[in-house]
């Protein structure tokens, strides 16, 4: 496969069930449809804080607990940077 912007060769990684390309040449980062929504849904549950204990109650929470919706705002919040941030930043 070759790189869509400069030609490069094109590698195929698998992360945690998402395949990602990237160019040798340019280092660029290519995603197919929906592996952006499922990068973003694995960041959520790793940022999440974890659900406060209920007294008599030891269910696990559900995938995503805690996590902000699309276009929330974040005031006064920090995360910790992860391993998509290596990825996405510029």
């Amino acid at each position: 496969m070759q790189c869509p912007k400069c030609r490069g060769t094109m590698r195929t990684y698998n992360r945690n069930g998402v395949q990602i390309e990237q160019c040798d040449n340019c280092r660029g980062v290519f995603l197919d449809y929906g592996e952006l929504e499922h990068l973003a849904q694995m960041e959520a549950r790793y940022a999440a804080p974890p659900p406060p204990p209920q007294p008599g109650y030891a269910a696990p929470p559900a995938p995503g607990y805690g996590a902000p919706a699309w276009g929330s705002s974040h005031h006064g919040h920090h995360k910790k940077k992860s391993w998509a941030h290596m990825i996405f930043s510029t």
